[in-house]
């Protein structure tokens, strides 16, 4: 399988870029919407690097993949974004055919890392909260930051293996304006099953078992409270936390399929039905506002982050002994 554009079957014909089709102020104006998504990715990702590196208070197990999460979207905005997003707005591939391999290298390999680190999280959290004793003894930093790198290590493996059966390497052909690796029927499959249904289905299972152990908790205290004659402030916390929990698990899950399922989709029927271009990459920037998104999600629901946010934002995070500063 070659690379080539989606919309040719004769091999490569005589291509020049489109001439716009728009005006020069929508012109600008797409590019500046192009560089305000660029740069809340990669500045939402920032503040959660610098925040968990920095102070030792966040120095915790699960705090090491959601550093591992924003550090693999932090490399998808600064990246992979700002080339899909001029290919989109120019209607055509500008740029040579050797950063073409290394556009679909880094933006396979941090996509599949980002996916891997939800599951990841997923993994932890249940973890966590089903056998905690185990978890405190067992999982450290550095048992953490191990299991990071394998996750990386085995993931760039994989990358490779996909780029190399799929990309003959040795004369590379590719159509000028196109940069798509199309797979084949079996490479499309365990693709799809790798990358999207493996991780997927950790996640939503894990966090359905999470979902019930935490309601299972909270009954446990309700009874406990209602035995004791105390008061009912702590069952309502529970309450709400509860609710708060399953919130962000549903909104977890709806970004999740919202922004990955359709990409997959395409990917599947890519060598059945003839797909258009502008189809396509509308299916690639749903894709990457994931790493947009995910900052959100997983940070903006701790308190810390809000914290951590005013303390570098005010550049207390300079003043002597600051990585010992109260964050939690």
């Amino acid at each position: 399988m070659n690379i080539t554009g989606l919309n040719q079957t004769d091999g490569c014909l005589p291509y020049t870029c489109p001439e716009r089709s728009i005006s020069t102020a929508v012109y600008v104006l797409l590019y500046i919407c192009a560089a305000a998504v660029v740069l809340l990715t990669v500045c939402g990702n920032l503040l959660i690097i610098i925040s968990v590196c920095h102070f030792k208070q966040l120095h915790t197990p699960t705090n090491m993949l959601i550093l591992s999460l924003a550090m693999s979207d932090f490399l998808i905005g600064a990246l992979v974004m700002p080339v899909l997003l001029i290919w989109m707005i120019e209607s055509c591939w500008i740029f040579r055919r050797v950063y073409c391999i290394c556009f679909l290298l880094t933006s396979y390999f941090f996509t599949s890392t980002s996916i891997y680190n939800i599951a990841l999280i997923a993994a932890d959290r249940y973890f966590a909260l089903s056998n905690p004793f185990l978890y405190t003894k067992a999982v450290s930093v550095s048992a953490m930051c191990t299991i990071v790198i394998c996750n990386w290590f085995v993931l760039l493996l994989y990358i490779l293996a996909l780029l190399y059966f799929n990309i003959p390497f040795v004369n590379i052909i590719m159509c000028p304006g196109d940069c798509f690796l199309l797979l084949d029927e079996i490479w499309s499959l365990v693709d799809l099953l790798f990358t999207f249904v493996l991780p997927f289905t950790i996640i939503i299972v894990l966090y359905t078992l999470v979902f019930f152990i935490a309601r299972k908790h909270a009954t446990a205290i309700r009874e406990l409270n209602a035995q004791t004659r105390t008061q009912t402030l702590q069952t309502m916390t529970d309450s709400k936390l509860e609710r708060k929990a399953a919130k962000a698990v549903t909104i977890l899950i709806f970004v999740f399929i919202a922004c990955l399922f359709p990409y997959f989709v395409y990917t599947l029927l890519g060598n059945v039905v003839k797909i258009e271009f502008e189809s396509f990459q509308n299916v690639f920037i749903l894709l990457y506002l994931n790493s947009a998104i995910n900052p959100v999600i997983y940070a903006l629901f701790y308190p810390w982050f809000r914290k951590c946010v005013k303390l570098i934002s005010t550049l207390q995070i300079f003043k002597t002994d600051s990585a010992l500063m109260n964050v939690l």
